[in-house]
C-alpha cells in the first residue's frame, strides 16, 4: 500500500473543505453538532492559509484521497506552565482506509516532520480516538509519553504529550 502525505496548496482549499464536512459529520456523533441553515457544518479554515504556524496535509493511498491532518506548530501548551509545542489540530482518515495502517503512517510521518514537544488531545466523548492515539503514541515513543486528563475551560478529555527531539 502506497501511503503519502502532501501539503495542501491554496488552490486545493475546496478539497479540504469537502473533507472537513465528512470529518465533522463523523465527529457529530460525539459533539452533537448540527448542520447550519445551509446544510453544512460550520468550521473556519482560514487560519490554515493565513498562519505560517499551521500546516494542512492531504493523506493519499495510491492516487486516492484518504483523509487529512492539520498540524499546529508552536502553539501555547494546554498544560501548565505554558510552553511552545506542536499539536494535531484535526486528523481524519476516511472509514474505508481505517484499520489498514493509514492513520498510523500519517501520524508517524507528521511527528517525524516536526521534531520537538508534542501534545495530542481528544475530547472526552471520543473513545475511539483516545484508543487510537494511545496506541500510536505508545508505539511511536516506545511508551515514553505521559497522559493527563484535563477538565477546564480549554479542554475536556485526555491529552498525551511527548518529545521527539533528536
Amino acid at each position: 500500500m502506497n501511503i503519502s502525505l502532501t501539503p495542501i496548496a491554496p488552490q486545493e482549499k475546496t478539497i479540504l473543505q469537502r473533507l472537513m464536512q465528512l470529518y465533522l459529520y463523523d465527529f457529530s456523533e460525539f459533539t452533537g453538532n448540527d448542520l447550519d441553515k445551509f446544510g453544512k457544518y460550520p468550521f473556519a479554515l482560514t487560519e490554515f492559509w493565513n498562519n505560517p504556524q499551521r500546516r494542512p496535509y492531504l493523506i493519499r493511498v495510491g492516487d486516492h484521497i484518504a483523509g487529512f491532518v492539520l498540524v499546529g506548530l508552536h502553539a501555547t501548551s494546554l498544560l501548565a506552565p505554558p510552553k511552545k509545542v506542536n499539536f494535531i489540530a484535526e486528523f481524519f482518515v476516511m472509514k474505508k482506509h481505517r484499520k489498514h495502517g493509514v492513520g498510523e503512517f500519517a501520524a508517524r510521518w507528521v511527528f517525524d516532520q516536526f521534531p520537538g514537544d508534542w501534545e495530542v488531545d481528544q475530547i472526552a466523548e471520543n473513545l475511539p480516538a483516545q484508543a487510537f492515539w494511545r496506541k500510536i503514541i505508545h508505539r511511536y515513543t516506545n511508551g515514553q509519553f505521559q497522559e493527563v486528563v484535563l477538565n477546564n475551560e480549554n479542554h475536556d478529555g485526555p491529552l498525551q504529550y511527548f518529545s521527539n527531539r533528536p
